[in-house]
């Protein structure tokens, strides 16, 4: 389904080509995000990728890049996360020569005009003060920082008010001339065209394209010998619950491994947290499992909201629930689970921009971009044998990282319960 193209400047362009779609959906993915800031640098990534929408050489004016896309019906966004950035559009067939114009001017000519960067530092601030004033997101920051302590991928992506109102415009342009590059880009096309048509008409807008060194990332440091308890005090109706593990990284054998495990243990209406913190005990309304991996790290968190006054018993069912993981998974619950992580990638394939996702985030991140259907074979060839010795492995007292926001003052019951 994909093929790959290298331009002489190294950047590369994937593409799938679907006959029987009307649209195309483009992107762009740069290794650029939160693991390659320093910590006066935080948030720097995730404010350029605002300031790339705030005017261009060719759309000079703030607005101009988002009319130009809508104007025609497309849609148009992008997002930094802790290793890459992405800008991606998505418009009718008839109108990829405005799409690929457009994100090209946005990564090769952004001006970064002075008072629109202020402009936008403001309203980063009041986004990071969004993420604050919901309980669930700030658990989401706060199990990371217990995970990955002093170091970048334990750090917000969008960086803290004291940093983001300390970056310069000079400091930005650096950064960005350093990573926004043509060996450190992948760019995605899902479409009608044959591979050699996209890459004929990218070719000529790339190829002045100015070259760098790139920045590396900053590599993850577990020297967790202990489990660890973060509490932070909020007046609120439910305590926010997270616990978390670290996993594997990305390219691990072991991960699909890790992954059925948490599809067994909290992924759906049918998994063993939800039938029993919610449908047996009518301890919360919301509970689930997940796993994330990177490059050199992972992890598998849970979360659940409940009552505060249930907090200590919604936390010693989670962990009795983890303790059961080390027991041999039942082969039907097992296939099951199989059957659902295979279905849900499926079913999310069909949507181009998912697919174009899966292309150049792979490609850029890995430097291969496995099939559908080789992710499946690897997750059937998972046996409960392994889902047991990948639990005994993983869930280990010391290991134990634990996040609570809500109306607490003391994390003493939190630190005794942490037993599994």
């Amino acid at each position: 389904m994909f093929q790959k193209s290298i331009l002489e400047n190294g950047i590369r362009i994937v593409t799938a080509t679907l006959p029987q779609y009307y649209s195309v959906n483009l992107a762009v993915f740069l290794g650029a995000g939160s693991r390659y800031e320093t910590e006066a640098d935080g948030g720097a990534f995730h404010f350029l990728e605002h300031l790339c929408f705030k005017g261009t050489q060719r759309y000079p004016v703030p607005g101009q890049v988002s009319e130009a896309i809508e104007r025609v019906g497309g849609v148009m966004n992008a997002s930094t996360q802790k290793e890459m950035t992405t800008y991606w559009a998505k418009v009718a067939r008839p109108h990829f020569a405005l799409a690929r114009d457009l994100l090209v001017d946005m990564l090769l000519r952004s001006i970064l005009e002075p008072a629109e960067l202020e402009k936008e530092r403001n309203v980063i601030l009041e986004e990071l003060a969004s993420t604050n004033d919901h309980p669930d997101s700030r658990l989401e920051l706060l199990i990371d920082e217990v995970l990955w302590p002093n170091q970048p991928l334990g750090r917000d992506v969008g960086g803290t008010p004291d940093s983001v109102r300390g970056i310069s415009r000079d400091r930005l342009l650096t950064l960005l001339r350093q990573q926004y590059i043509p060996s450190n880009a992948v760019i995605s096309v899902v479409s009608d065209m044959p591979h050699q048509t996209v890459v004929e008409q990218m070719a000529p807008l790339l190829s002045a394209w100015p070259t760098a060194m790139p920045l590396d990332w900053f590599p993850a440091v577990n020297g967790q010998k202990d489990p660890q308890v973060r509490l932070e005090y909020r007046k609120t109706d439910q305590a926010h619950i997270a616990l978390a593990l670290h996993g594997f990284p990305s390219i691990h054998p072991d991960r699909y491994a890790l992954d059925l495990l948490s599809v067994v243990l909290g992924e759906g209406m049918s998994s063993r947290l939800f039938v029993e913190l919610r449908e047996r005990r009518a301890l919360v309304y919301d509970v689930h499992s997940y796993t994330s991996h990177f490059q050199d790290a992972g992890c598998m968190v849970t979360y659940a909201a409940t009552d505060p006054k249930n907090a200590i018993h919604a936390l010693e069912v989670t962990l009795q629930e983890l303790a059961k993981m080390k027991e041999l998974v039942p082969e039907d619950e097992l296939q099951k689970a199989k059957e659902m992580a295979k279905g849900r990638l499926m079913l999310r394939m069909e949507d181009t921009r998912v697919l174009g996702y899966w292309a150049g985030s792979y490609e850029l991140l890995e430097g291969r971009i496995p099939t559908v259907e080789q992710v499946c074979a690897r997750l059937d060839a998972v046996t409960a044998q392994d889902v047991q010795r990948v639990a005994q492995q993983v869930l280990v007292n010391k290991a134990l990282n634990l996040a609570v926001v809500g109306p607490f003052r003391s994390e003493a019951r939190f630190a005794r319960a942490l037993r599994l």
